[in-house]
């Protein structure tokens, strides 16, 4: 299993206005039963999708001019709440591979970083400027580039922030755990053939 390094993530983008939005929002609790994360893509904001179109009015998600959308927008504190990494398993799952936000919730950004989905922050105003332009023309593509810690479109390029060990996991692949893990498992069986709990050596 080759290791991934993250560099750049380019695609459309999806704006999801509103600050605050927790875990609950982003995957409701009834959702969280399966013993695998398969198919919580499909319930992806569920009760925010169901208020809206009960008051004839589409949620982002549901608009099909952001189908296929790689890069979500976010406001301040965004994945605060509960800590179920489910959440940020519906979004990667849904095709998200990274974000952008004026601030996250510590445990959100975690677990993302596990999933090699960056959360990337940036000013209010940048914020306030991509989601207006990606809503006036959802086919404009941005750029997400780690190396140069800028967001671009077009001929705009905005400063971004990320942690500096988040960072450098992504770029040289260490965030990747289980494929660490897997491309060196000759050095995994290696110390299990020490263990004696594992070979059942207790001499």
């Amino acid at each position: 299993m080759p290791i991934e390094q993250i560099r750049r993530i380019e695609g459309r983008a999806l704006p999801l206005r509103g600050d605050n939005t927790d875990t609950d929002r982003i995957i409701p609790a009834r959702f969280l039963r399966s013993i695998t994360f398969e198919g919580l893509e499909n319930h992806l904001f569920e009760d925010d999708r169901e208020q809206l179109r009960a008051a004839g009015q589409p949620h982002p998600i549901d608009e099909a001019k952001y189908t296929g959308a790689s890069i979500l927008l976010v406001n301040v504190n965004f994945g605060c709440g509960s800590s179920r990494e489910h959440a940020p398993q519906a979004i990667r799952r849904y095709g998200i591979r990274a974000i952008v936000g004026e601030s996250f919730s510590e445990i959100f950004f975690g677990n993302s970083v596990a999933l090699g989905m960056p959360c990337v922050t940036a000013d209010a105003s940048v914020l306030t400027e991509l989601m207006s332009l990606v809503e006036r023309d959802p086919s404009v593509e941005l750029s997400v580039d780690l190396e140069g810690m800028r967001v671009s479109v077009g001929q705009a390029t905005h400063r971004i922030a990320l942690p500096p060990a988040p960072r450098e996991s992504f770029l040289d692949g260490t965030w990747d755990a289980t494929g660490l893990l897997l491309d060196r498992f000759e050095d995994v069986e290696a110390v299990a053939a020490r263990l004696p709990y594992v070979g059942g050596n207790w001499r």
